[in-house]
């Protein structure tokens, strides 16, 4: 196992409406003992694909008695007077550290008219962004980012079946971050992207409990990166992105 702190900066907690019995914390705790992992940052299953304002609310109830998870506030981009309501509501708390936005439930494309508005809004709160990429979609956010000079963004899934595609995005652009936790896998893409991209850029996420972190960790150790660009990877980038340094070591 692991000599150093895991820092899981895509996970999920509630329930999906996919045939799997993973609504309830305590399998977010078992995956995290399970495999080590030290903090988790998830976002309300239901605010990303039904009510975001009633699973953010029901994920700010939950964080307040679980140490070991940080929330991201979901915003719908079709609905910014909401969005706006609970980012003010939820980031000056300790318990959310980001935001988190679905492109496929709200049906809003990266390029829509209304993820720019999104866009504009969040830039007024310093905020980072965790955004579902998938495909040659990952290529929007560098222009995005440049409207944006406030924002950081972690691209996640690393675009999927276009992780190339993910690391021509981001190494010219050093507030656009890849994560590689995804449903679909490729040998070799997380040595392609480390080998494209600066080291600080590279964040560890699973996407539990939607799938089990196995995945991602197989991706990761399949790369067999230096044990620093490994450490930059797992932890200490997200500690550094999120502020999360004290709450590592209180972990």
């Amino acid at each position: 196992m692991k000599d150093h702190p895991v820092i899981d900066v895509h996970g999920h907690w509630g329930p999906w409406f996919f045939a799997m019995d993973i609504g309830d914390v305590r399998e977010n705790l078992r995956v995290l003992d399970e495999w080590r992992i030290d903090l988790q940052i998830v976002s309300a299953s239901e605010a990303v694909t039904y009510d975001a304002p009633g699973g953010n609310a029901k994920l700010a109830r939950l964080l307040e008695d679980q140490p070991r998870l940080r929330g991201y506030v979901v915003c719908n981009p079709n609905d910014l007077t909401a969005c706006e309501a609970d980012l003010r509501r939820y980031l000056a708390t300790d318990s959310f550290v980001g935001v988190k936005i679905h492109t496929s439930y709200p049906r809003r494309a990266i390029s829509a008219p209304q993820m720019r508005d999104l866009f504009a809004l969040l830039n007024d709160f310093d905020a980072v962004i965790l955004i579902h990429t998938w495909g040659g979609d990952v290529l929007d956010l560098p222009r995005l980012l440049d409207a944006n000079p406030r924002l950081r963004v972690i691209a996640a899934h690393m675009g999927a079946d276009r992780w190339d595609l993910a690391a021509e995005a981001a190494k010219d652009c050093d507030r656009l971050y890849l994560e590689p936790s995804c449903s679909i896998t490729d040998a070799g893409q997380v040595a392609h992207v480390a080998a494209r991209v600066p080291e600080g850029q590279l964040l560890f996420g699973t996407d539990a409990t939607l799938i089990d972190p196995a995945v991602s960790f197989g991706l990761v150790e399949d790369a067999r990166l230096a044990p620093a660009t490994a450490e930059a990877m797992y932890w200490r980038n997200a500690a550094e992105l999120f502020g999360l340094q004290d709450a590592v070591r209180a972990s």
